[in-house]
């Protein structure tokens, strides 16, 4: 029975985390329909109702949602117990559910996840693009990367990975046939480019100063940002780590030099009240790593 019931638990969790018997059941190997007899076994020996199931779409119910955190937990928790008898802590093996965001996880994080795959071969990477801030619970993420100048209180565990800056620029074609900048009041006078997913997207604050700006142009892709900056379509307000080498081949200018906006911090973070696994802990260590060795992190 205890061995049925943990069955059950991690077919329960990837039903959860995926939001779909199908899903879950082809990650796992077996039919859609073991997995539903799993989570009615397992329903009926709490005696209440986990999931709740329409023909379009299931949600947890409340108790559905604190089982899975328990259930994480203790799977997790399980999962090291396992690792450690068996003398794997110095050949991890698993899956690591990795959320970040689009510009940053394509320009940065996908080499640093290849270099740790060769390195660790039995650790498998489940890497999600997101900018907007997920459950990590309710996803079963084990790492969220996101960045930010400050993170909002909760119950997530926090560690400060690594700092840079914003920076204006724009393309030569662009700066050779507008106004000059000189200072951060000039841009009033400029096509400026919005990224929508800042608090304040057309507040730029450059040193101790805010400028109010504005353009043709809004997006929630930094990417598509840097796209027609380089076409010569206006200024842009970007992510050091996302233009630098576009300002060594010169695609890109820096602009406002002695007006430094405030930097902001990559932050990973992890589902709260869990000692996160040996796995978790390389892949971490494994990303500073990687950042240590570019010269625009602070």
């Amino acid at each position: 029975m205890a061995t049925d019931k943990l069955i059950a638990m991690k077919i329960f969790r990837r039903v959860a985390e995926l939001k779909s018997f199908t899903l879950a059941a082809d990650d796992l190997d077996i039919t859609p329909a073991t997995a539903s007899k799993h989570i009615a076994f397992l329903e009926r020996a709490l005696d209440t109702r986990l999931i709740h199931r329409t023909t379009r779409r299931l949600h947890l119910s409340d108790a559905g949602l604190a089982f899975l955190k328990r259930t994480q937990a203790l799977l997790d928790d399980l999962e090291e117990a396992e690792l450690e008898a068996r003398g794997f802590q110095t050949h991890p093996k698993g899956t690591i559910r990795l959320n970040v965001p689009m510009s940053f996880g394509l320009t940065h994080l996908t080499k640093a996840i290849d270099g740790f795959l060769r390195r660790y071969p039995d650790i498998d990477i489940d890497l999600q693009f997101s900018d907007r801030l997920v459950d990590l619970v309710e996803k079963g993420v084990d790492i969220a990367i996101r960045i930010r100048h400050s993170l909002a209180d909760s119950s997530l565990q926090v560690r400060a990975l690594k700092q840079s800056r914003n920076v204006v620029c724009a393309a030569p074609a662009y700066l050779a046939h507008a106004p000059l900048i000189r200072s951060p009041a000039d841009l009033v006078h400029h096509n400026c480019l919005l990224y929508t997913l800042h608090d304040r997207p057309k507040v730029w604050e450059l040193g101790n100063q805010e400028v109010i700006v504005g353009g043709n142009f809004r997006t929630d892709s930094s990417l598509a940002i840097r796209q027609i900056l380089m076409a010569g379509a206006g200024v842009g307000f970007l992510p050091r780590f996302l233009v630098e080498k576009d300002f060594e081949n010169d695609l890109l200018t820096p602009l406002l030099a002695d007006y430094p906006a405030k930097p902001y911090t990559v932050f990973a973070l992890f589902p709260p009240g869990r000692k996160q696994p040996a796995k978790v802990r390389l892949l971490v260590a494994h990303i500073e790593e990687h950042l240590n060795q570019k010269s625009f992190w602070e």
